[in-house]
């Protein structure tokens, strides 16, 4: 897709980290939980139905955000989801979880309250360990 764009809820709710090899790289704003966002570049509104090598490609960088968050954050868990109720447009939520954030064990969605937004310094750091560019 040429004119690809990201929706502006997106752009409006999240830090823009870069691109991994498959999807734009979003980081939430709120810092109560380290909570990424990927998007990937179709019009396609369903992971499921995307071709067989890009989903594998998305998916693969699900992996390359998890990992960052268990290995690099400690998060214990790590939540997946694509919902698109509000966004329409075609995201992944990766969401590090643990029993001291502060909706465990609930899920993050209508639990979540605003603590603090993230300094440049945290999202620059952010960005460094994921590789976004």
């Amino acid at each position: 897709m040429t004119d690809f764009t990201l929706h502006p809820r997106l752009l409006a709710d999240c830090h823009l980290l870069g691109r991994l090899s498959a999807s734009r790289l979003l980081l939430h704003r709120n810092a109560a939980v380290p909570w990424l966002i990927l998007v990937p570049e179709t019009d396609l509104s369903n992971l499921l139905d995307l071709p067989i090598p890009q989903r594998d490609a998305v998916l693969a960088d699900c992996k390359q955000v998890s990992d960052y968050l268990t290995a690099v954050l400690g998060c214990p868990k790590v939540n997946v989801a694509w919902i698109g109720n509000l966004v329409p447009q075609l995201h992944v939520h990766v969401i590090g979880r643990s029993p001291a954030d502060p909706c465990w064990p609930k899920p993050v969605w209508g639990h979540l309250v605003a603590t603090r937004a993230y300094t440049q310094d945290e999202v620059d750091r952010f960005k460094a360990g994921l590789g976004g560019d």
